[in-house]
């Protein structure tokens, strides 16, 4: 079985992602593609804590490079049947999530200890300063590892910020009004991007929109 994210565990109250326009059920849970996001509450720390997978080994650790990652049996159709409609923010899936990682060497190490394997490599900058990505595929959701090159810290990883997709990113943008940033072109080909200003929205994960792929003919 191949991996894939069931839940990522936040440390946010549900009412800061509902004022964002999130569906979010009584169990402090919201649903978005096939991945659930537990709203587990400032006490368990800030942004991303933790997360589940589907496909872990038997042997996988507790954690990953760091991470807190539990293994999950819970199907992605049970979470893709509470997204239609539920997310007035124009919502409709988990485009990618960004691992932030002190020593991409170990990283890359300890998720393919697991069974992921890279997909792609780039280059480039963030803040003026070189970063290398490295891509993984897991399940629907892109897992971005992202850190500089040649690094070798000792601190463990972290899940840095999520990027949703959403079905019409000038809705979407106009929804949020001044907590996001002017819609501009992505890194990927005809797609477009804004960057939520989540801190004014209570929300301590670093958020992006995006518009769907281009479908190729």
């Amino acid at each position: 079985m191949s991996l894939s994210v069931d839940e990522l565990v936040v440390a946010d109250p549900a009412d800061a992602w509902v004022q964002a326009g999130f569906g979010v059920g009584p169990d402090h849970r919201c649903h978005v593609g096939g991945v659930r996001i537990h709203l587990a509450g400032h006490s368990s720390g800030t942004g991303i804590v933790g997360w589940s997978l589907r496909g872990l080994p038997p042997d996988a650790p507790p954690d990953l490079d760091g991470i807190p990652t539990a293994a999950s049996d819970f199907g992605a159709s049970e979470s893709e049947a509470h997204t239609d409609g539920s997310h007035a923010n124009g919502v409709v899936a988990i485009d990618h999530v960004v691992l932030m990682s002190p020593n991409l060497d170990r990283t890359v190490a300890s998720l393919g200890a697991v069974g992921a394997v890279p997909r792609r490599e780039r280059v480039a900058e963030l803040g003026g300063r070189p970063i290398r990505q490295i891509f993984f595929r897991f399940g629907a959701v892109i897992v971005e590892v992202v850190g500089s090159p040649g690094a070798a810290g000792d601190a463990p990883s972290t899940l840095w910020g999520v990027t949703f997709t959403v079905a019409d990113i000038e809705a979407s943008a106009a929804f949020f009004g001044e907590r996001t940033t002017a819609v501009k072109d992505a890194v990927q080909p005809g797609r477009r991007i804004t960057t939520l200003h989540h801190r004014e929205l209570g929300m301590s994960v670093r958020t992006a929109l995006i518009s769907s792929p281009i479908l190729s003919t």
